[in-house]
């Protein structure tokens, strides 16, 4: 058998997995009480708001996948907030805005993780939203104790905190100690508030939770957020800009239950958002990697690692030409799926050859996009913050759930963190800058527009496997979401690993070719990414190919979490990465 740091829990009660072990416990309990996957995704997501304030927040986002198995259907929930009604390319202009920063308040979108989680206790919960929410509350109002992950990150921004928003110091400063709890009094009452607008609604349930969530959206909440956002608050540019978000933006704002995206690979078949999330780019490099035998490469082999880099390098800069909202730009989705397009990208491969090409099949990089570095990042000066927001980290967490009458859900909750934005007074929490991820080209599929949600990062997965396992899984991180979760499923999908854990735990890379999501939208062609615990042979047979390896130490690459059920025997598994110590599973009996 080959290493996993852990056993994949198995069970017939349901399995859940989260980035926070609290929240995991927490989605295990509501599956124990009896609630269905929905409603333990609900709980865990609230409860990561609290745990995991660096990661997600409630003004933040989370595109949700959801299979309803008495439908035998699959959904996707946007959660992924548009523009505001005043955030135009000339808006940003006027203000002397080159790029959209990615702090302050000038890159707020609506916050959208509200509404998408009541939507999915409304739609395809069983309990109200006071039962799915009080975990969280008894974590803001008793606190729960200080982790490692989080020290390190609030002891990163405290000094900003204390320098420029006090409003955040009053609820992270001083830094607790490991094991100190931590609260968030703010916070809590917020949820009280929204328990209350449900109680006070009576009728039915879901009745009571369309309330709480307008209580949010076109109550006192929104006006809040409104005033506070008219203080004018320094970015990383140096400048000071007020929001453009407004009350009347929260209260027109309503999400959306879409069709996904599906596609096969090797008898499987995956679910993923559409092009307002990053989410077909997987479906695109398995699409691709069809065309190889990787079989025959063998299971971390250098053949088949430089076989998927070169994938992926041109699945994202598909991505980069002409992944948008598609209520608001035409995307060739069908063409960029279908395998004679998929034929003709792979004729760009050089087996022998890394490609230091940015290479778009359909659209082009927006003008201006983006900043490039060299081997030794030499081509302009780059803050180390600006750096790490770039790729990816500090930024996102995970949640899965699997029930025993066989529905699963797969969300990514994100946005809204507190590093990048100060904290709501009344709320406890900031909002998001999620706009970042807009251009200011015009002639841009993904260019700023009111009403226009930003081509997102947020990529949650669902899949059918052939042995008939139906499986929820992804990751924090970025730009690598849609990369981590490659070698966990050519493990399970072409290298005969059939233990969840296993795969998850073996060493992985990925590329940083492709320009960043994040401002300042860096690219570093050729650059690779790579675990410690690479073979050596390997990775010097990449680099002998052109690749440039950066090293990122043994444990370093996302927290790639999965859950699955087998409809045929009941069985549910769990596993989560151990990487960066938080991350958890479950399993039910």
């Amino acid at each position: 058998m080959n290493f996993a740091t852990r056993p994949t829990l198995q069970g017939f009660g349901g399995a859940v997995s989260a980035g926070h072990y609290l929240a995991t416990q927490i989605g295990a309990q509501m599956l124990a009480e009896g609630g269905n996957a929905a409603d333990a995704a609900c709980a865990m997501g609230f409860a990561l708001q609290v745990l995991e304030p660096t990661q997600n927040g409630p003004a933040g986002e989370v595109p949700i996948l959801v299979y309803a198995a008495a439908e035998d259907r699959t959904y996707a929930l946007s959660g992924q907030g548009p523009a505001p009604a005043a955030a135009t390319p000339a808006a940003m202009q006027a203000r002397g805005v080159e790029s959209i920063p990615p702090d302050g308040l000038l890159a707020a979108t609506i916050p959208a993780a509200l509404d998408a989680w009541c939507r999915l206790l409304e739609r395809f919960g069983t309990r109200r939203l006071a039962d799915v929410i009080a975990p969280a509350r008894g974590l803001a109002e008793r606190g729960f104790p200080m982790y490692p992950f989080l020290q390190i990150v609030l002891n990163a921004v405290e000094p900003r905190f204390r320098r420029e928003w006090p409003s955040s110091a009053a609820i992270y400063s001083p830094v607790r100690a490991l094991g100190e709890a931590q609260t968030n009094p703010a916070l809590a009452r917020f949820f009280a508030d929204l328990a209350e607008a449900e109680r006070r609604a009576g009728g039915g349930r879901e009745a009571g939770i369309r309330a709480a969530r307008d209580h949010f959206y076109r109550g006192r909440p929104a006006e809040q957020i409104e005033r506070f956002l008219a203080q004018p608050v320094r970015d990383a540019s140096g400048s000071a800009h007020a929001g453009l978000l407004a009350a009347h933006d929260l209260a027109g704002y309503e999400g959306s239950v879409e069709e996904p995206v599906a596609a096969s690979y090797r008898g499987a078949r995956f679910w993923k958002c559409p092009t307002w999330s990053q989410g077909p780019v997987l479906l695109q490099q398995l699409r691709l990697l069809e065309g190889f035998d990787l079989g025959a490469m063998g299971r971390g082999s250098a053949d088949t690692l430089h076989t998927w880099i070169e994938v992926a390098k041109l699945a994202f800069a598909d991505r980069e030409g002409c992944y948008a909202d598609p209520r608001f730009a035409k995307v060739p989705l069908e063409e960029l799926l279908s395998e004679a397009y998929a034929a003709k990208r792979r004729r760009l491969i050089d087996p022998e050859r890394a490609s230091l090409e940015i290479r778009p099949g359909i659209g082009r990089l927006p003008a201006g996009w983006p900043l490039v570095l060299g081997e030794r990042d030499e081509a302009a000066p780059v803050e180390p913050q600006a750096l790490a927001a770039a790729q990816g980290r500090d930024d996102t967490t995970k949640l899965d759930a699997a029930d025993r009458f066989g529905n699963l859900v797969s969300a990514t909750p994100s946005g809204g963190w507190i590093p990048t934005s100060p904290c709501v007074p009344e709320l406890g929490f900031p909002i998001g800058t999620r706009a970042q991820m807009f251009v200011l080209d015009p002639g841009h599929p993904n260019v700023l527009e009111p009403g226009k949600r930003p081509r997102t990062t947020l990529s949650p997965s669902l899949a059918q496997l052939p042995d008939g396992r139906r499986l929820a899984f992804g990751t924090p991180g970025g730009d690598q979401q849609d990369q981590w979760p490659v070698p966990f499923l050519l493990d399970l999908l072409d290298f005969g690993v059939r233990d969840l854990q296993e795969a998850i735990d073996a060493p992985t890379l990925h590329s940083l070719h492709m320009p960043s999501s994040f401002f300042p939208h860096l690219a570093q062609p050729g650059a690779v990414a790579v675990e410690d615990r690479l073979a050596p042979d390997v990775l010097a047979a990449l680099e002998a190919r052109g690749h440039r390896i950066q090293w990122s130490g043994p444990w370093s690459h996302g927290r790639v979490m999965a859950v699955s059920r087998d409809p045929a025997s009941g069985r549910c598994e769990a596993a989560a990465s151990p990487r960066f110590q938080v991350a958890y599973a479950a399993a039910l009996p």
